[in-house]
Formats: C-alpha cells, sequence, structure tokens
C-alpha cells in the first residue's frame, strides 16, 4: 500500500477509535458507584493514612495499583506518571498503592525520583475489594475515587497491560515498522 493510501486509512481508522473511545467514556460515566469501606493504609513515610489523608482538599483521587518494586512492567508506568504527576496532582488527589512494606516503597521511589505520594495496602483488603489482587497476586490498573456526602465512592477503573492508553512507549513503538520487536521494560537500560 503507498504511503498516502496507508495515511488515509489510519486517519479514518483513527476517527473510529476516537469515537469508540468516546463511548466507552460515555459508558464509565454512567456506571453506578461503587461505595467503598474506611481502611487504615501506611505511607511510604511509615505514617497511617485513611481515605481523608489521600484524598487531602480533593474530592477526586486517582489510585494507581502498582504490583511493587520487583515489576518492570510497573516501574515503566510509575515513571510515566512521575513525569505527568504536577499537571494529574493539579486536578485530583493522586496516590500509588503497592503491597510493599513502606520502607521497601520509600527507597524504592527515592531510587526513581517519583514525586507522588506512596502507599502500602499491605494489610488492607483495598486489593482485592477493587479487584487488582487476590491469593495469587496483585495486578496493575488505576482507580478513580469521589467523596460524596461522607462516603468514599469507586467511580470508575482500568486494567494496565502492554499497549494500553496509559503508557506511551508502546504507541511510540507501534509507529517502528517492527514494533517493539520483543523489547521488555528493565529497571535500568
Amino acid at each position: 500500500m503507498k504511503y498516502q493510501a496507508a495515511a488515509k486509512k489510519l486517519e479514518d481508522l483513527n476517527k473510529q477509535l476516537e469515537s469508540l473511545r468516546q463511548e466507552i467514556v460515555k459508558v464509565r460515566r454512567a456506571a453506578e458507584p461503587q461505595e467503598m469501606k474506611d481502611y487504615a493504609f501506611t505511607r511510604s513515610t511509615g505514617q497511617t493514612a485513611g481515605w481523608s489523608d489521600l484524598f487531602g482538599k480533593r474530592d477526586d483521587l486517582i489510585v494507581i495499583h502498582n504490583m511493587g518494586r520487583t515489576c518492570p512492567y510497573c516501574t515503566l508506568w510509575a515513571d510515566g506518571f512521575n513525569g505527568v504527576y504536577d499537571h494529574l496532582a493539579n486536578r485530583a488527589a493522586i496516590a500509588v498503592v503497592t503491597p510493599d512494606k513502606p520502607e521497601a516503597q520509600n527507597e524504592f521511589a527515592a531510587s526513581r525520583g517519583w514525586r507522588f505520594p506512596m502507599i502500602s495496602y499491605r494489610g488492607t483488603s483495598l486489593a482485592e475489594d477493587t479487584g487488582y489482587g487476590n491469593e495469587d497476586g496483585y495486578y496493575p490498573g488505576v482507580s478513580v475515587f469521589q467523596k460524596k456526602n461522607g462516603k468514599v465512592l469507586r467511580v470508575s477503573d482500568t486494567s494496565f497491560e502492554p499497549g494500553d492508553l496509559y503508557c506511551g512507549v508502546w504507541h511510540l513503538f507501534d509507529l517502528i515498522p517492527q514494533g517493539p520487536a520483543g523489547w521488555q521494560p528493565k529497571f535500568k537500560y
């Protein structure tokens, strides 16, 4: 296929993709919120935190479910979120939750230069209650919570996987004719 013909076809496909994305947003916004119970989280600093501590003065909270310091994929996503942290934090509270012990979180976050709050959900059922953990392990993704009438509600969520909308690396690699070509994220290159 000639380059110009491919460009036209890609333009049409991107319009379809955007239309589908808008439909996903519509369905997500129409979903009934899930009421959450209260949890006693532990910050990477060792301090206990409840929902009100995570929300701060905001009504919206973005919680990134991260599998912890042993996962290079979760590290890739968190590195990307660190780059847009100021933009995100200007609109909503944000926290990254992992099963790691607070000391390990603090050390790993410092080694990566991460600026967002880190929370351990160790000892809580948050991962299980949100579908991002069970007896087999933990899973990456994001949940958004809102404070309404004294309650905390989960209003949306989605999982993370290579090629998703939340990590631009995969999409840039897709522009290369050979794609990722077996590339895997690492902690250091």
